[in-house]
């Protein structure tokens, strides 16, 4: 059974390519809680599954700039228009507005 959860997980998978140790690290989990979140097993917490779809918002926002492999790239690597921080520690500490700010920056200076 295909549950709204396992929609989100496939998207950061597909889109993000995000592999399960990488939701898994980025959520603080084991891979294998990952791997049950994915089969139906087990749920996280509703922060957690907050958190995750707000990084399948910004993985979706990110793909019309970037291919999936970049966009993993610019989540994990640290920005300097976010004084340095890395995306996914922002988005996991709840400061997803400023992550999408960057982005809607790069969106605007593409149309420039």
């Amino acid at each position: 059974m295909t549950t709204a959860l396992t929609r989100v997980l496939d998207q950061l998978k597909s889109s993000g390519h995000l592999q399960g140790k990488d939701i898994a690290n980025i959520a603080s989990v084991s891979p294998a809680t990952v791997s049950r979140w994915q089969t139906g097993k087990a749920s996280p917490t509703l922060g957690t599954q907050t958190m995750l779809a707000e990084l399948r918002y910004v993985v979706d926002r990110l793909t019309d700039f970037y291919t999936p492999d970049e966009a993993r790239l610019w989540l994990h690597a640290t920005h300097p228009l976010l004084n340095g921080k890395r995306a996914v520690d922002l988005i996991v500490a709840g400061r997803t507005e400023e992550v999408l700010a960057i982005i809607e920056a790069i969106d605007v200076a593409a149309y420039v």
